[in-house]
């Protein structure tokens, strides 16, 4: 039996050949995407500025601790990059930031 971990992904982006349909959109919806809508979801959450130029995704990502950081990284990726298709928005390429959870030591203050 292996050991799931939890995985918190950021994947980073340009966005790129944006079409005068997908700019509107994304336009349209990016009070929806802004910082204060960040979330680590299993779905991915997207945040982007009205600028138009970068992008993120930040997902939840469980899988084998054997597989280690950088399968996180690439299971996100393939999430990020079905979800801009199904946008219909281009995009550069991408690069993530992977924080196992299950290893991470948080440090208390003392009292």
């Amino acid at each position: 039996m292996t050991t799931q971990h939890t995985y918190r992904v950021i994947v980073r982006g340009t966005w790129e050949d944006l079409t005068d349909d997908a700019r509107a959109r994304l336009l349209a919806e990016v009070d929806e995407h802004g910082l204060t809508q960040m979330r680590f979801t299993p779905e991915g959450s997207l945040t982007y500025d009205r600028v138009l130029k970068h992008f993120s995704y930040r997902y939840v990502i469980v899988s084998d601790a054997d597989d280690g950081e950088e399968m996180a990284a690439a299971l996100a990726e393939d999430r990020a990059e079905s979800a801009l298709r199904e946008l219909g928005c281009g995009h550069g390429e991408l690069r993530s930031t992977v924080t196992d959870m299950d290893t991470m030591k948080i440090n208390r203050k003392g009292r």
